[in-house]
């Protein structure tokens, strides 16, 4: 933001290494983990996604199939009585499962949200909206990534 960049233009280049907002980190095997201080800007925006493209087929000539297909939005919401285990660092079973977005795919990015829509992290899902409806009461639907109860746990390496 702008009173950011104010209030580190006080602060001296050599003590500075970057001012805004740290989204994750680089792993040893140069892989991106997203970070829980990401969480308030990947609840508006990374939810959305177009149709799987077999679902809307253009005509020949016609519009792509993304001004064709609907935006999609990829959300989970837990039961109140999971959200403590998810805030602990616990994937989300099926039994903790409020709902889901429908249509959406197995390994698809969520944010999990509380019954009340307060976002409280963000996983992958393990189970595509239609398996989620089989699968038995103790399986995982969403593996864990971040949570905002990281903040608590891990406040002194979160930058």
């Amino acid at each position: 933001s702008e009173k950011l960049l104010k209030l580190a233009a006080s602060v001296p280049r050599d003590s500075l290494v970057a001012p805004g907002t740290c989204f994750g980190k680089f792993t040893k095997s140069q892989k991106f983990r997203l970070s829980i201080t990401a969480l308030d800007f990947l609840a508006p925006y990374a939810k959305v996604g177009h149709s799987p493209p077999s679902l809307c087929q253009p005509p020949q000539g016609g519009p792509s199939p993304s001004q064709l297909c609907p935006l999609l939005q990829y959300k989970v919401w837990v039961k109140p009585g999971s959200e403590q285990s998810f805030l602990y660092g616990n994937h989300v079973l099926k039994s903790g499962l409020g709902r889901i977005t429908e249509n959406t795919a197995q390994y698809q990015g969520v944010v999990v949200y509380s019954m009340a829509d307060v976002p409280l992290g963000f996983g992958v899902a393990a189970k595509s909206t239609q398996e989620c409806r089989k699968v038995d009461p103790l399986a995982i639907v969403v593996f864990h990534q971040a949570d905002v109860g990281e903040y608590v746990r891990n406040e002194d390496t979160l930058t």
